[in-house]
């Protein structure tokens, strides 16, 4: 599992997509970081709005478009392997469950190595570390690699999945904002099942988008054992 991890985690880094994202990441928290201490004395912005303003370019970032990241990266994380009849040597060496949280490890340290140097750009700009809302962050990124992953197990050409891919990231934050910010009482319970209710409580709330994504990796368990290679 962790042989797979590393191998994907590798393969995540290369490319110029990798590389871009990367870089949106450390610039937008620069930035967001620089100029967010004279925009909270021009606004007199609380201690704690001011905290929230320093990661706030980073957080929407992640908010609107990191399904889209995710997916530009590992649409075919699952897929490819079978679709290029790697998956048959590798089924063959491990588990498939292994296999299948090998490539979720992989995927998701990348993203946690870019959210750790985001946030210690940060740190060092603003003298100040949030681990809430680091965790926050990284709850709702886990979210998204587990959903790719799923997709990528659910679908077995990675031009399809890619497709859908692009429709649910743009989708999903408009119709999960919305369902949060409603007050139509038919549909506003449905904002409990989404990750971005749980993103703007200033809590330990967010621990449920991790059982969300636990719930995500044991459905594409459960689909990947079935799925012929």
């Amino acid at each position: 599992m962790f042989e797979i991890g590393k191998r994907e985690f590798l393969q995540v880094f290369k490319g110029v997509k990798s590389v871009l994202i990367i870089l949106l990441f450390l610039v937008t928290s620069y930035y967001s970081a620089k100029f967010a201490e004279p925009l909270a004395e021009i606004t007199e912005m609380t201690a704690k709005e001011a905290a929230q303003a320093h990661v706030a370019g980073l957080m929407f970032l992640i908010i609107v478009f990191g399904q889209l990241f995710v997916t530009s990266l590992s649409h075919d994380s699952i897929n490819r392997e079978i679709h290029e009849r790697t998956m048959r040597f590798l089924v063959t060496k491990t588990t498939r469950q292994s296999i299948l949280l090998g490539k979720f490890l992989g995927i998701w340290m990348f993203w946690f190595v870019s959210l750790f140097l985001s946030f210690l750009i940060i740190s060092i700009i603003t003298k100040k570390i949030s681990i809430l809302m680091f965790s926050q962050t990284m709850s709702l990124l886990t979210f998204q690699v587990a959903f790719v992953l799923l997709l990528s197990v659910l679908i077995t050409k990675p031009g399809i999945t890619m497709f859908f891919g692009i429709i649910s990231s743009l989708i999903f934050p408009i119709i999960g904002g919305w369902l949060v910010l409603t007050s139509n009482p038919a549909i506003s319970w449905l904002k409990y099942i989404t990750p971005y209710y749980y993103m703007e409580k200033e809590d330990y709330k967010f621990l449920v988008i991790f059982v969300f994504a636990a719930v995500l990796i044991y459905l594409a368990d459960l689909v990947f054992k079935r799925r012929e290679c």
